[in-house]
């Protein structure tokens, strides 16, 4: 409690006991700082890259070494989500080291992660590694290599874009979107079929609208994290289906729908937070873009000076944002207080009740349907929060609820500033729209001037109609080369 819950001086009207990541952080290098002792580490991946980075950290027989090893939990697992990684290296104390190498073991405080973190990388049968190295000479130098993506929708083009709402299908020539179609569906069933049935079914209805229905060319988007050949590695919009039925059916899906086009038809899948940092990106005409949809989840990407992915998985919705022990779980994964349940709908809903909204009990952050996978209950209070601010007599009490998921993402992106540089950010999504988007926004740039001035040049970008009718669509069409 000492060193990593921290007030913050912008406050959260409606969740008092808000404490931000990046000012445990911050304050706890202050006690820490002048140790002569630190902490490395190494998330290594496929092709030698890797994400590495230390901290200091108190002696293994300081009474309060417990906090170094809380935090720098966290910072592995906050790494994890942003690159992947098959292999965890450290090199420092070595109580700090054994006490994390058993927090990312079978069984562990964080066995959730080591249990996804195979199937991101695309190598599930190959158990996460844990190892302690002798000195920090022995861990990899830090190390990406960038994607470089398409960004003409020449010729006669199929989008896609799948999240855990709907589906959305694109038909693009030249640049132009010539049709496009949205189908809801339900992504926890547990049945593969179901999927690539649905899917299917809405890209044929929408490639017939394309000349002749002739596809030159198929992109698409999804949450989760995809393969460099298109696999659908570890995408959470199957999350019901069996792992070994999701190894067989669903890893190869991309690629089976791609074939029903055509033998050899140019294809290209990414994540979809990755998508709207590329379309941020033809929009703004500069880089080092950061793109966060507010959905039903919180969706990242992001897209260097030049326009390029840095080949990370983003996943910054299970990234923790809230240091309060008491901070709300969620049905995906065991810990609390992690990014989606302040920067997705849920971020939301779950503070419609104190934000003084009509909705009835099934709606309320405490009960059973709000504590499950499905998002339809919480698009319903969504749509409840704001008809409530175009109510004069609610709109103040309302009004809180934006304000409070305004602090939430002000030093969620303090938080992102640590690794990613960041110049322009694009927020689109559900949550995002209206008056209520706009004191969103407003508030958490009063976060950056109050406490982050050095963050204080990042330009906010919002979609216009244009962007979000077409916008991703044109961007997500373009990501393959067509065929010479």
């Amino acid at each position: 409690m000492k060193y990593l819950l921290v007030r913050p001086k912008v406050p959260a009207p409606l969740d008092p006991n808000f404490c931000p990541f990046i000012l445990a952080k911050k304050n706890y290098l202050k006690y820490v700082g002048g140790s002569p002792h630190v902490l490395e580490f190494a998330l290594e991946r496929a092709g030698g890259l890797a994400g590495r980075e230390r901290l200091p950290v108190f002696a293994d027989g300081h009474p309060d070494v417990d906090a170094s090893i809380h935090l720098a939990g966290i910072m592995i697992q906050q790494v994890m989500w942003e690159r992947s990684g098959f292999r965890l290296l450290l090199a420092g104390p070595p109580k700090i080291c054994e006490a994390l190498k058993r927090d990312y073991s079978p069984g562990g405080k964080y066995n959730f992660e080591i249990c996804v973190m195979p199937k991101a990388c695309g190598t599930p049968d190959v158990p996460f590694e844990v190892k302690i190295c002798g000195s920090a000479a022995e861990l990899p130098a830090n190390k990406d290599q960038p994607v470089i993506c398409g960004k003409d929708a020449n010729g006669c083009r199929l989008a896609f874009d799948l999240g855990k709402s709907d589906i959305k299908t694109v038909a693009v020539k030249d640049n132009v979107v010539i049709s496009t179609k949205e189908t809801e569906w339900d992504v926890t069933n547990p049945d593969p079929s179901y999927h690539y049935g649905l899917i299917l079914k809405a890209m044929k209805e929408t490639a017939a609208d394309l000349p002749g229905g002739k596809v030159d060319a198929i992109g698409g988007s999804a949450t989760g994290t995809v393969g460099p050949n298109n696999e659908a590695t570890w995408c959470d919009i199957f999350p019901c289906v069996p792992p070994d039925v999701y190894q067989r059916d669903v890893v190869p899906i991309f690629q089976r729908l791609a074939k029903e086009f055509g033998e050899n038809i140019p294809l290209r899948v990414i994540n979809d937070g990755e998508v709207t940092a590329l379309a941020a990106i033809l929009k703004i005409k500069a880089g080092n873009v950061l793109g966060i949809s507010m959905g039903s989840s919180e969706g990242g990407g992001y897209a260097d000076a030049d326009g390029n992915l840095l080949g990370w998985i983003n996943e910054m919705c299970y990234m923790k944002l809230d240091m309060n022990p008491e901070a709300p779980t969620d049905p995906w994964q065991p810990h609390c207080g992690m990014s989606h349940m302040y920067l997705g709908q849920r971020g939301t809903t779950k503070l419609a009740e104190k934000g003084g909204v009509d909705i009835p009990d099934e709606m309320k952050a405490w009960h059973p349907n709000m504590q499950q996978m499905k998002h339809e209950p919480h698009a319903g209070c969504l749509k409840l929060v704001q008809a409530a601010m175009k109510d004069p007599a609610k709109k103040a009490q309302c009004s809180l609820i934006y304000r409070t998921v305004g602090v939430y993402l002000g030093y969620g992106i303090a938080m992102y500033c640590e690794h990613y540089k960041i110049d322009h950010l694009m927020i689109l999504g559900r949550v995002s729209t209206g008056e209520g988007g706009q004191l969103m926004l407003d508030t958490a740039k009063e976060v950056l001037m109050t406490e982050f001035p050095q963050y204080g040049h990042i330009q906010f970008h919002t979609p216009d109609e244009q962007f979000k009718r077409v916008g991703q669509c044109i961007a997500a069409a373009a990501l393959p080369p067509l065929n010479k």
